[in-house]
């Protein structure tokens, strides 16, 4: 391998989904995946084979879609976990099992409850029989940053040993600063005598907003492969954001000779996807691909950027795949020329799938004056992610108003094939809409957010809705996207009934490293 290449590792279908409301279904995995490989990433982390049917399902069909990237499971240390994860990777032109076990004091003593000896024993004994069924393992030092330094290099050796090609050292809390994991990475690599037979990576978490920086120090140092996940989707604070190490490393490669095979103007499309699907928003001043990376409002800043764009961005909006917002396409636009606009913003989509865009964009054209890139971003992904819904809107009508009159919905869903409507009421538009499908569809969850966004400009713009439902401890995340906001909104909260349906079927064990 290339002294200066960094191996992306994606962990947005296992890492990113654990963050609480992301669950993603096999049909949105495998479409995340497709992209994933399409940008050029080196290794995508599909799941946790052992947590449950559906997502061994998941990571096998992943594997069975995707030829250009190695594919990888994640195995705690034990035969079950990791037989479980050789079959589910078993379909894959190129698999990967990563297996991890806690090392520092405090994990051992109060997680595993097991003494030193015994976890350096479990580590090449797991790492041993992972070989059994790939040549490509990965082992990660779970809690690695807080490890003491001689146990760690000892793990870290045994492991070697063992077979484990990938050495994985995660800052799981995200307690580490960057001097300091710089430091520890590069200390490993003066005293593990081995060391030269694998490969380091780094999986940072953002708990005190260092993922990046932690990740960067820790190349610098010497780590070739970083543990990343689209938008820094993940537990807590999230991960690092596999868009803002990309292009930290394109942008100053000056500083960080290094480089990634990422296709980067593939990014922004990505970031879209991701956050469509999971029902993450994502805020507009994040790094590369928040709504406000690429705006200047500032005078000084738009005279700047209007005389040479390098006076106030360093990187030009194409570079990922961020196309300007043009009134190109209207009511009158024919099927070559959406379709032609369909791949100008990364599409490739089968005959169906386009016949059943261009209507809804026709549809969206006779109630919207200017129809902007934006707005067949969100149609496009809002269809998507409804393939095998359970539950699905058929129409809604609601009154409200100033009038002494209760609000009220007039509401029909279609629920297993069968059309079923009512009428409810409630103390608003949104209430009495949420109620009805709520009365047509009883369950148990909670509202824990409802949140409005306005996809472009303008009293005609798309509403982008969130709606995040918990039951049980699990959360949901569901999105949608109407001219009319109370459309949308129930298009939300149906998207998130059907993800809560897909979830109660989902039990993960204990102990899934971070």
């Amino acid at each position: 391998m290339d002294s200066t290449q960094v191996i992306i590792f994606d962990t947005t279908l296992r890492d990113g989904e654990q963050s609480p409301g992301a669950s993603m279904n096999l049909e949105e995995k495998v479409r995340i995946a497709l992209v994933l490989e399409e940008m050029g990433v080196d290794v995508i982390e599909a799941g946790f084979p052992i947590a449950s049917n559906g997502d061994f399902e998941a990571v096998e069909a992943v594997a069975r879609a995707v030829k250009g990237s190695t594919i990888c499971g994640l195995a705690r240390a034990t035969k079950g976990d990791i037989e479980r994860c050789a079959e589910a990777i078993k379909p894959a032109t190129s698999g990967r099992i990563h297996t991890f076990l806690s090392t520092s004091p405090l994990h051992m003593k109060y997680k595993l409850q097991m003494e030193p000896d015994a976890v350096l024993a479990k580590v090449a004994e797991s790492v041993a029989y992972a070989r059994k069924f790939t040549d490509d393992v990965e082992w990660s030092a779970e809690d690695g940053s807080r490890t003491e330094h001689d146990f760690l290099c000892r793990c870290v050796e045994a492991a070697i040993a063992a077979g484990a090609r990938t050495i994985n050292i995660p800052d799981t809390v995200g307690y580490a600063v960057p001097d300091e994991y710089g430091a520890l990475i590069a200390m490993l690599f003066d005293r593990v005598p081995n060391i030269d037979k694998a490969i380091i990576s780094v999986h940072c978490h953002n708990d005190l907003g260092l993922a990046v920086a932690n990740s960067l120090a820790a190349v610098a140092r010497g780590a070739r492969q970083v543990e990343c996940t689209i938008n820094g989707l993940g537990e807590r604070a999230g991960n690092a954001a596999m868009e803002e190490i990309v292009m930290a490393l394109r942008t100053r490669a000056d500083h960080l000779p290094y480089r990634t095979g990422i296709k980067t103007e593939a990014i922004t499309r990505a970031s879209r996807l991701v956050s469509t699907i999971t029902g993450f928003v994502v805020q507009p001043n994040k790094a590369i691909v928040g709504k406000n990376a690429f705006a200047h409002e500032s005078g000084i800043h738009q005279d700047g950027v209007l005389k040479h764009a390098q006076t106030y961005e360093i990187m030009t909006p194409e570079s990922v795949g961020l196309n300007r917002s043009h009134l190109v396409m209207g009511k009158h636009s024919g099927r070559a020329a959406f379709k032609a606009k369909l791949k100008d913003l990364g599409y490739e989509l089968g005959d169906n799938a386009v016949e059943d865009a261009f209507t809804r964009f026709k549809d969206l054209a006779d109630r919207k004056k200017d129809v902007f890139d934006e707005d067949i971003v969100a149609l496009v992904d809002d269809a998507a992610v409804r393939g095998n819904d359970r539950i699905r809107l058929v129409s809604l009508g609601v009154m409200c108003g100033t009038r002494h009159v209760p609000p009220s919905a007039e509401l029909e869903l279609e629920i297993d094939g069968e059309v079923k409507a009512v009428h409810a009421i409630g103390d608003g538009p949104v209430d009495a809409t949420f109620n009805a499908i709520k009365a047509l569809f009883p369950h148990d969850a909670h509202l824990q957010l409802y949140q409005v966004s306005a996809v472009t400009q303008g009293t005609d713009a798309q509403a982008e809705v969130t709606v995040r439902l918990e039951e049980n401890g699990k959360t949901v995340n569901g999105q949608g996207a109407e001219t009319d906001t109370l459309v949308a909104s129930a298009r939300a909260y149906v998207n998130a009934l059907n993800k809560l349906l897909v979830k109660r079927q989902k039990t993960a064990p204990a102990a899934l490293t971070a």
